[in-house]
């Protein structure tokens, strides 16, 4: 977990397969305007240890980033998440802890069984190669990051030796990997709902792993009223495609709703 940085607060929740890392390329930024609380989710490397039925994967992350939230003396955050994270703030938004949500190509709906067919294969194919030995050595060459992460990143060549390191040793630590997307048929995806308070959809323009008309779309009609914007030159994972633009994005949209808030909180 990472904690930082003053003003209202903010939990950045990472997604599948992934730790608090990925939000390094942003948290300068954020925690220029925020009180910052990047935890990794319950079944992840590093993260809490998740042991339940396939099907309640995800309703248990969503318990522990809620208790997380009861011990650091937060009632209500900025919550910022990406795929399945995006998944998981909104889930807590339903819950009533949000003050606001950006979700970042949110996990958690697909047009049609195919699509979550589709999905489920390739997660478990990046699953098996995570765990091959010698993974971090075969992504060093920016040419081959550039070929074989292109899925998750559109600019996969800038990612350092370390952060290469980072993302391998926290796929092949994901213990929940393979509950999690066992459970997924069942678990029915984000059950439509009207949150009570500002969402932002943020889909990037050039996600293949979730691209927008399969798995956006029907997410938009899930989640009633929130605003969609479409985020130029950014692939799944924005964060380390363009720092900037994404670390903008959130503080504007976060400034926003903080200067629309009661003044008795702040």
């Amino acid at each position: 977990m990472h904690v930082g940085g003053v003003g209202t607060p903010m939990v950045l929740l990472h997604g599948a397969t992934s730790s608090w890392r990925a939000w390094r390329p942003v948290l300068p930024a954020l925690k220029r305007h925020h009180h910052v609380v990047a935890p990794t989710l319950a079944g992840h490397h590093g993260g809490p240890v998740l042991s339940v039925a396939p099907e309640n994967v995800v309703p248990a992350i969503v318990d522990a980033v809620e208790v997380a939230l009861d011990e650091a003396g937060i009632d209500r955050a900025h919550l910022v998440g990406n795929s399945l994270g995006g998944w998981v703030a909104l889930e807590l938004a339903r819950r009533g802890r949000s003050r606001s949500v950006v979700a970042l190509s949110p996990a958690g709906a697909w047009a049609t069984p195919a699509d979550l067919d589709r999905l489920l294969r390739l997660f478990r194919i990046g699953g098996r190669i995570g765990r091959l030995p010698g993974t971090g050595a075969v992504l060093r060459p920016r040419a081959v990051r550039r070929l074989l992460l292109r899925a998750v990143s559109e600019h996969p060549e800038v990612l350092s030796q370390a952060d290469v390191g980072e993302l391998v040793e926290d796929l092949a630590g994901c213990a929940v990997l393979a509950d999690l997307l066992a459970g997924a048929p069942d678990s029915g995806g984000l059950a439509p709902f009207t949150p009570e308070g500002p969402v932002m959809i943020a889909w990037g323009e050039r996600d293949r792993i979730l691209p927008f008309p399969r798995y956006g779309r029907p997410m938009v009609e899930a989640v009633r009223g929130a605003q969609l914007v479409r985020v130029p030159v950014v692939g799944h994972v924005p964060m380390a495609d363009a720092p900037a633009l994404v670390s903008s994005l959130i503080t504007r949209f976060t400034a926003r709703v903080d200067r629309d808030a009661d003044p008795a909180e702040h």
